[in-house]
């Protein structure tokens, strides 16, 4: 990765915008549209934006912003960016962010533009019905692990809450009504080359979705990094009794 996206939470924080013109105000309506209020000068901004075509106004306001520990965004200049500000697919509250690291802009929005087409416009109340759902799905499932193993079917392709189809307002409540655990389980991989790009979908949508990985010491660190950050990595075979959930015998 060339940086951590993050989400900043913009309720009553404030950012400073320097510079005039389309660049500006294109960032102007970005930043005021998350809630934060453009400044062009404070004390308790954390974060700046910088959109000066002059080199020299542009290096001087750059370098005396860096000076008071304030990030940058300086727009057309990747080399000074400390943050860069993605194409946003807005399915509130879900945000999807689409980053090229400041190389292409017109690349992350011909990507969002494309993600736009496909992610139905429901979807972020399928998240808000979960979220209201998050007392009953703890009496129901008390073991976090069980909980996370049945929210993960439900919205996994062809699931019951599958994100990417339209649902009706009342999906969650009617998976919930029957939802029960899910069984443990173990699939196979066997790998065909070192990189991760040859594994098929499938086999990239298990490791997305495992609780733990059992796998010979030969397997590369890319194929590893297919798998949730919080996959179970075990150097070994699997046992004759595994443990809830997806396990993974990747070798």
């Amino acid at each position: 990765m060339n940086g951590l996206p993050i989400l900043l939470r913009t309720a009553g924080r404030s950012v400073i915008l320097i510079g005039e013109g389309e660049a500006a105000d294109a960032k102007r309506r970005l930043l005021e549209r998350s809630g934060l209020t453009v400044v062009t000068d404070t004390d308790d901004a954390r974060i700046a934006v910088v959109a000066v075509e002059d080199d020299a106004k542009a290096r001087s306001t750059i370098d005396a912003l860096k000076a008071r520990g304030i990030l940058i965004n300086a727009v057309d200049r990747p080399a000074d960016c400390d943050f860069t500000l993605p194409a946003i697919v807005d399915r509130s509250p879900i945000l999807i962010a689409i980053s090229t690291g400041g190389v292409s802009a017109g690349l992350a929005a011909a990507i969002r533009q494309r993600l736009e087409a496909i992610l139905p416009a429901g979807v972020g109340r399928l998240a808000e019905g979960l979220g209201a759902a998050r007392a009953e799905l703890r009496r129901r499932f008390p073991d976090g692990g069980d909980r996370r193993r049945a929210i993960g079917a439900a919205i996994a392709a062809g699931g019951p809450l599958d994100p990417m189809v339209p649902h009706a307002d009342d999906a969650v409540a009617q998976w919930l009504a029957g939802a029960a655990p899910v069984a443990g389980r173990v699939e196979t991989i066997r790998l065909r080359s070192p990189d991760p790009d040859d594994l098929t979908l499938r086999e990239a949508r298990w490791l997305g979705q495992a609780d733990r990985i059992h796998h010979t010491v030969d397997v590369p660190a890319a194929i590893l990094d297919r798998a949730r950050a919080d996959a179970v990595r075990i150097a070994g075979p699997v046992p004759a009794d595994p443990l809830p959930g997806l396990t993974i015998d990747l070798a």
